[in-house]
């Protein structure tokens, strides 16, 4: 009896969890909107503007000190409060190109995604990227529509775009009226309702908003104008007659979805946009393993590394894995299976992150990310569940670098720390490192997925390892790992002269090619190699 109160009890919280990744194109007002939920749940008292003086508050989930200078986020975050009964996980990602590796992995601990786009500018090109992710996974997909307090694009082309770009049906909930200094409101389609736009103070939730329902016609006339309330009458008669009848299956199934219109740096329409996603979004959704789907209230604890960050604590140099649980309840004192490094122990120091603060944790549920310490044992895609148990969840994808660089270390007797720095860096995933092949050269070739994390790397080896280096671009463009390795002599095979024979972190053979075309040349001319994109190790 005591046993099944339990699970009662932890089934009631797995319920009230959701847990959603924010995607979109840089400058579309992602990490704005994250501010203003986090504002709304009363976790901040002022929201951070993300770009600004020097002076200025930054952004609570741009914690890193590159993304506070540069006002880009270079490292997805995690972010976790309480609003209307409900435990909210929030996945902040970057939205530049050059990190979505970080935001592939972080989509993989996501139920939905919130994709935010901006107004006067529609589908972009890293939205086209991420949201090819999300139709893989096949999780719900919500979009906010931002900035409509700036001049704005025509809004039935804005969801055309939508459903061009990005082959999915939209369903309106709201529908803007006018944009940028004309911008008099929303209407909200469910409840017939006008509410007026007011430029809140920025930062803060207080505001005003009014209300005026269509069919009082003499007080909506007044306060947004004749022309607006004619061509709005005009929309809604085009929209009603046209647009996708919503249809909560069809979001769940990511076929459908749901938008609203506001403007996150004036608050307007930002708790609209919550409380419909809240009724909308599912509970922690069932994860898939090599014994079959694991379902989250009735499995006992279960979880997956999917982000690994060193140094979030400078002072204490610290190393955190991030664990998305996916099913029962985790207790500090409990101890789990690492399934992949074959041991039973207890995780270190549990915590709830938000950004770069934390708390130490007694207890969590499915759908919560928790920040472990990590001595440097896990790798991202780990599996951890309960001792007697031993499956494994299905991996997280890595993709294959396009810009490589030697690493020159400016003074050889940091020897120690330059090594440690960068296999660290390595470790979560960001960069990845290759050395010479059987040549007994120690020099370090990094290759990352985008150029700006060349400019992390070296930065990050300054500011938390204290080691100066020096890059020299190479000019490789592509990497084929060697997939049948114990069949073949690396050191007699017959390549093309763009090609460079190197080794990964695991002692895995690679081959680095400048041109294309080589790839299919080598393969000509070593009968029996097989070439990958991806290591299988």
């Amino acid at each position: 009896m005591e046993v099944y109160k339990q699970m009662n009890d932890y089934t009631e919280e797995i319920n009230r969890r959701r847990t959603f990744a924010i995607i979109s194109h840089p400058d579309a007002g992602k990490t704005t909107l994250t501010e203003k939920f986090l504002l709304y749940g009363g976790a901040i008292n002022l929201a951070g503007s993300v770009k600004g003086k020097a002076t200025a508050r930054h952004a609570v989930s741009d914690w890193m000190e590159i993304e506070k200078e540069r006002g880009i986020s270079v490292t997805s975050s995690v972010l976790q409060f309480e609003y209307g009964g409900y435990c909210i996980n929030i996945l902040d990602t970057p939205g530049h190109q050059d990190f979505s590796e970080d935001t592939y992995r972080t989509l993989m601990a996501a139920d939905s995604a919130v994709m935010v786009i901006d107004a006067s500018k529609g589908v972009e090109a890293q939205t086209r990227k991420l949201f090819k992710v999300c139709v893989m996974r096949k999780i719900p997909i919500f979009t906010f529509i931002n900035k409509l307090d700036r001049d704005a694009n025509d809004t039935f082309d804005l969801l055309d775009d939508i459903e061009k770009e990005l082959g999915i049906a939209t369903c309106p909930l709201n529908w803007p009226i006018g944009s940028g200094k004309e911008f008099k409101g929303v209407y909200d389609r469910e409840n017939k309702c006008v509410i007026s736009y007011s430029d809140t103070e920025k930062g803060t939730k207080e505001g005003t908003a009014t209300e005026i329902m269509l069919e009082n016609q003499a007080d909506l006339r007044q306060a947004i104008g004749d022309n607006a309330v004619d061509r709005l009458l005009e929309e809604m008669d085009l929209l009603d007659g046209a647009g996708a009848e919503f249809d909560l299956d069809a979001v769940r199934a990511g076929n459908l979805t749901p938008v609203c219109f506001g403007s996150a740096l004036t608050n307007f329409g930002v708790e609209i946009f919550l409380k419909h996603f809240l009724k909308m979004t599912t509970t922690p959704l069932p994860r898939r393993s090599d014994i079959g789907l694991i379902e989250p209230g009735e499995n006992q604890f279960s979880a997956f590394v999917f982000k690994i960050q060193a140094n979030m604590n400078r002072a204490h140099r610290d190393r955190i894995a991030f664990m998305r649980i996916c099913s029962g309840r985790f207790d500090a004192q409990m101890e789990v299976r690492h399934v992949q490094g074959g041991r039973v122990m207890r995780l270190s120091q549990p915590q709830q992150i938000m950004a770069d603060d934390r708390k130490i944790l007694s207890e969590a549920y499915a759908g919560d990310i928790i920040g472990v310490f990590d001595p440097g044992i896990f790798s991202i895609g780990d599996t951890l569940c309960m001792p007697k148990e031993k499956f494994q969840y299905e991996g997280i994808p890595t993709f294959a670098p396009e810009h490589f660089a030697r690493v020159r270390q400016m003074d050889t007797m940091k020897r120690k720390q330059f090594v440690k720095g960068i296999e660290q860096i390595a470790q979560e995933g960001a960069i990845q490192i290759f050395q010479e092949f059987n040549t007994g050269l120690e020099e370090i070739i990094v290759g990352v997925v985008g150029v700006l994390q060349f400019d992390v790397l070296k930065y990050r080896l300054e500011n938390e390892y204290n080691v100066e280096i020096r890059l020299e671009n190479l000019p490789y463009e592509h990497i084929r790992w060697i997939e049948n390795k114990d069949e073949v002599d690396i050191g007699r095979l017959s390549g093309t002269s763009d090609m460079k024979k190197v080794k990964d972190m695991k002692g895995n053979p690679l081959l680095l090619f400048v041109n294309s075309w080589s790839i299919g040349m080598t393969l000509d001319r070593n009968k029996g190699l097989v070439l990958t994109e991806f290591s299988r190790n």
